[in-house]
């Protein structure tokens, strides 16, 4: 599909990358979203969290959020006030650990967990009668949308018809090498605060004597991430799941909104060639919008992603 131009513009006042990812994650806030909180029992006897806000309807979006985020972080809150709006319901999933809570398992999520969306969504089409259901996802989120899009998309259920995807790492190992430490110490600071909670959890199972603020992404995957959810080493683990491999595979009309100035995304986390050549793929390209930033009226809360989505979702808009 040829690529989608981009209307977004930053504010003036937000002037480069990092004010437009930065402002928004502190100051953003999103009043009159109320959730309803289900605990889920998965397959290997761990637990999920899922946080419904229903208007009422056979149609639903189901969001995945970023690294380290969870449900009521305001770019999710947004979203759901936005499709709640149009009259739709939603499901925000948290993954494993990111729920207030330890999960009970050693591992917890990582980039990849496909699996875990596709247990959440199962949950939600037989909870109750949807004829429609879109996927929405961010940064982290994102990946695993399209990951779990692109895979096995014979495994898709006929009720998910579109999905949009923002600030998305499609190449993982990119990723990992573009992100500046200033970003990459503040993840592992609560990455680290789990790995503490799980090391008394499974006395002997963790080695936390040489951690470090000062690693970078590749050390923290190769010595935790990769080996505790059954990869080689953070080599193998950015091979496996990373979505970029999947997006040609992709067989119903997808959005990846990924903006030029995004801190955290490599040269490679802009797939224009796999765009080109599966007709269900959009890739919008803004100058600007940050990383999970996208404001247009910061101080008006309004934000280009809540009305993209939209409109790509419900409106069929390209």
């Amino acid at each position: 599909m040829p690529l989608v131009a981009s209307t977004y513009k930053a504010p003036f006042y937000l002037f480069n990358g990092h004010l437009q990812t930065i402002v928004p994650s502190l100051f953003r806030q999103v009043d009159g979203v109320q959730y309803e909180r289900e605990r889920i029992v998965t397959p290997d006897q761990d637990f999920i969290d899922v946080d419904w806000s229903r208007v009422g309807s056979d149609t639903l979006i189901v969001l995945s959020h970023g690294l380290e985020g969870d449900t009521g972080r305001p770019y999710m809150t947004g979203m759901v006030k936005a499709f709640n709006a149009r009259g739709i319901d939603a499901m925000a999933w948290n993954y494993r650990s990111c729920s207030g809570e330890p999960n009970k398992l050693l591992r917890s999520y990582h980039l990849g967990a496909s699996d875990d969306l596709h247990f959440v969504l199962q949950h939600a089409l037989a909870a109750q009668t949807y004829h429609t259901v879109y996927l929405a996802g961010f940064s982290a989120g994102g990946n695993i949308t399209l990951k779990y899009l692109g895979e096995a998309p014979d495994q898709v259920p006929a009720q998910v018809k579109r999905a949009a995807v923002f600030s998305t790492p499609v190449d993982l190992k990119g990723s990992a090498q573009k992100i500046s430490r200033i970003y990459t110490q503040r993840f592992l600071k609560t990455l680290g605060k789990k790995l503490e909670q799980k090391q008394q959890m499974y006395p002997g199972e963790l080695d936390l004597s040489e951690y470090s603020l000062r690693w970078s992404f590749p050390e923290f995957d190769d010595r935790y991430t990769a080996p505790i959810h059954g990869f080689k080493n953070a080599e193998d683990y950015y091979a496996r799941v990373s979505s970029k491999q999947f997006l040609k595979n992709i067989e119903i009309p997808t959005l990846l909104v990924n903006a030029k100035n995004d801190p955290f995304l490599s040269p490679e986390c802009y797939p224009i060639q796999e765009a080109q050549a599966n007709a269900n793929l959009y890739l919008e390209m803004p100058a600007q919008g940050g990383h999970v930033g996208f404001a247009e009226d910061f101080r008006k809360h309004r934000y280009y992603s809540d009305a993209r989505a939209v409109r790509f979702l419900l409106d069929d808009e390209k």
